[in-house]
């Protein structure tokens, strides 16, 4: 892109994970430099299942067509045909009786619209590792400060093993816990630290055979969410419809345990005891292994951050706006994050000159910044706040909305509008100008 003597730039990306690796693609996709910074000795993703809508694909097309030809190969497509079904878990006493749709159906979603692609994010990310060149990721670095100096044209980086590193970009990708942000913002600002959405989470995924037996065909075979008093539980195939990805979420009034690791161990026999009296979601539990991880369900719902930028560094995905995974879609605006931050990265790229002052090029790396979090923040804020009303909605704790079927149903509606009515190209545009005019 632009005058091939434009100086690249050098990009530094703390954090591994999905986001991290998609934006590092991008850059390099777009002729720059970029070091991976991850604490871990080796890649590690958990192995849960999660989506990308239509919108989501096309910015992972733009970031580099490998990503999605990427995706493509390892996951399951949603038909344009299918519906997401919402079901009463709670009045059904028997599997019959939950099986009926005249009886049991709340009521049922389209997803042609939305059109996600499902797949297992630990096999998501070996796959898009395998696109980096050799020497992109350094291994068992935890970032524990920068230097940003108003008069420098570089952040310097400090590990916890007492190196450095230097880059003239910072982009913070270590998700939920971020240490960017914390350093961004400040150890003592609300928004350095998520909240507990007194929500835990049991996860897991089984053969699609033993899902069938559990749930019956018509039920496993698509997405399927089941709706009761202080617990929900979504069903989806993954993995091209050889395995059922199963997440049961429960309310937990008191506070979390760990607040660092978001885990603690739990039992089968805890899953049965919060996945209520309903028939299927009762026999969904005892698919559970006898002894797993618990999750806490964390977001920045009541504490946002203010900012996604200042000086040469940025947070992007969780790290920016960590969300609830109720609505489904937070990995898919952290790929809108990507693709804003590769094009006015490339933009300021192409205007960097070597005979500029070392001031000049701050600038235009400190506008692009400044565009990327001004062009991304109401749109991923709004997710966050919307996933955890439709927590609480599933849960039939989001006042009378909850147990008003036609209510929820057009709250749904409004958001999945909100999520698909959106141009990628309106929004790069947007941040270009937005860079410029700053």
């Amino acid at each position: 892109m632009g005058d091939s003597k434009a100086p690249r730039l050098d990009v530094a990306i703390v954090g591994g994970g999905i986001i991290g690796v998609m934006t590092a693609i991008g850059l390099l996709h777009r002729h720059m430099n970029v070091t991976i910074y991850e604490r871990a000795a080796a890649w590690h993703e958990i192995g849960a299942g999660f989506g990308f809508t239509g919108i989501a694909r096309e910015c992972m097309r733009r970031l580099d067509p490998a990503l999605l030809d990427t995706l493509s190969r390892i996951s399951q497509k949603t038909s344009s045909s299918a519906n997401t079904r919402y079901w009463d878990a709670f009045h059904p006493r028997t599997k019959q009786d939950a099986q009926q749709e005249a009886s049991a159906l709340l009521f049922q979603m389209p997803e042609a619209h939305l059109a996600f692609w499902g797949a297992v994010r630990s096999h998501l990310l070996l796959a898009m590792a395998a696109l980096l060149p050799e020497g992109v990721v350094r291994f068992e670095k935890q970032l524990v400060g920068y230097g940003d100096e108003p008069g420098s044209d570089k952040v310097v980086l400090r590990f916890a093993d007492g190196t450095v590193a230097d880059a003239h970009v910072l982009i913070g990708c270590d998700g939920i816990h971020s240490t960017t942000r914390q350093l961004l913002l400040g150890p003592d600002h609300p928004a350095s630290r998520p909240s507990f959405t007194h929500t835990v989470a049991y996860r897991t995924m089984v053969p699609m055979a033993a899902g069938v037996e559990a749930l019956g065909e018509n039920k496993a075979l698509s997405a399927c969410m089941h709706c009761a008093p202080n617990v929900n539980m979504m069903s989806y195939p993954v993995m091209n419809g050889t395995f059922l990805n199963i997440a049961v979420f429960a309310h937990e009034s008191s506070g979390f345990s760990d607040t660092d690791t978001m885990t603690a161990p739990a039992t089968r026999d805890e899953v049965s005891r919060v996945a209520g009296l309903s028939p299927h979601m009762a026999d969904m539990a005892q698919l559970f292994p006898e002894k797993l991880i618990k999750w806490g369900i964390f977001d920045m719902c009541e504490n946002p951050a203010p900012t996604y930028a200042r000086g040469l560094v940025c947070i992007a995905g969780d790290a920016a706006h960590s969300s609830s995974p109720h609505q489904g879609v937070g990995a898919c605006m952290g790929v809108e994050d990507a693709l804003v931050l590769c094009e006015v990265l490339a933009e300021a790229n192409d205007k960097l000159s070597s005979e500029s002052s070392q001031t000049t090029n701050r600038l235009a790396l400190e506008r692009a910044l400044q565009a990327y979090s001004s062009v991304r923040m109401e749109r991923s804020q709004w997710l966050v706040r919307s996933s955890r009303e439709m927590g609480e909605m599933y849960q039939w704790r989001y006042g009378p909305t909850g147990r008003d079927a036609e209510r929820c149903q057009a709250k749904l509606a409004k958001a999945s509008r909100k999520l698909w009515d959106f141009s990628v190209d309106e929004m790069v545009l947007d941040a270009r100008k937005r860079a410029t005019a700053l």
